[in-house]
């Protein structure tokens, strides 16, 4: 984990023990690495349970999650809720929830490059602390931003599909539509319920055995 050794603040952070720590610590530090800084209201660290076992990675804040400091709580984030919800899955049990980057983009555009490398060692302690089984990448931004080498694809050959990286041993992928997609074209949605209804199956088996 890379440590600034003229930055109390970023150190402090990444040098928590626990994730409870690592949320408190970074919520409270008035984080001024990027312009993102500068327009937001609060640092929205995740939404859901550090304990679980299946992390999902969306791009960035909106609106409603800069407001409440929580992610996903938005209108894509209540729609992730209903279809998880409707295949048996509680994200707010099961799952812990976080964006690539921790503050809100003007407009809710996409993160710059430098937005996100900013906040990479922010995200690269909550995967650690967290030690997920299983990662969600909601959308092309955060599979781009997650996966190195991932620049030219196309989401309809990559949702759906389980994968693994060398760079994140022991933990399954898979890439599904942002739910923000599937607000703006809704034809889209059964697909994306297959999805969730293959990840849920491939989740349950996986912990079955394991267990």
């Amino acid at each position: 984990m890379p440590f600034d050794l003229f930055d109390k603040t970023q150190n402090k952070i990444l040098d928590s023990g626990t994730y409870d720590d690592f949320k408190k610590n970074l919520a409270r530090s008035n984080c001024d690495k990027c312009p993102l800084s500068t327009s937001r209201h609060r640092i929205v660290v995740d939404r859901g349970n550090p304990r679980a076992k299946v992390l999902m990675i969306g791009e960035a804040p909106g609106e409603n999650e800069d407001l409440q400091g929580k992610a996903f709580v938005g209108r894509a984030g209540q729609l992730l809720d209903t279809l998880m919800k409707d295949i048996g899955f509680d994200t707010n049990l099961e799952s812990l929830i976080i964006n690539v980057v921790k503050c809100r983009p003007p407009e809710n555009r996409a993160p710059k490059p430098a937005e996100v490398l900013a906040c990479n060692p922010f995200l690269k302690k909550q995967i650690e602390l967290v030690a997920p089984k299983f990662i969600i990448l909601l959308g092309a931004v955060a599979l781009k931003h997650i996966i190195p080498g991932k620049k030219e694809f196309s989401m309809a050959n990559t949702t759906g599909k389980f994968f693994e990286h060398p760079d994140f041993p022991g933990i399954r992928f898979m890439v599904l539509y942002h739910p923000a997609y599937i607000l703006r074209d809704p034809r889209k949605k059964p697909v994306m319920i297959e999805h969730l209804k293959r990840f849920k199956d491939f989740r349950d088996r996986l912990l079955a055995t394991a267990s």
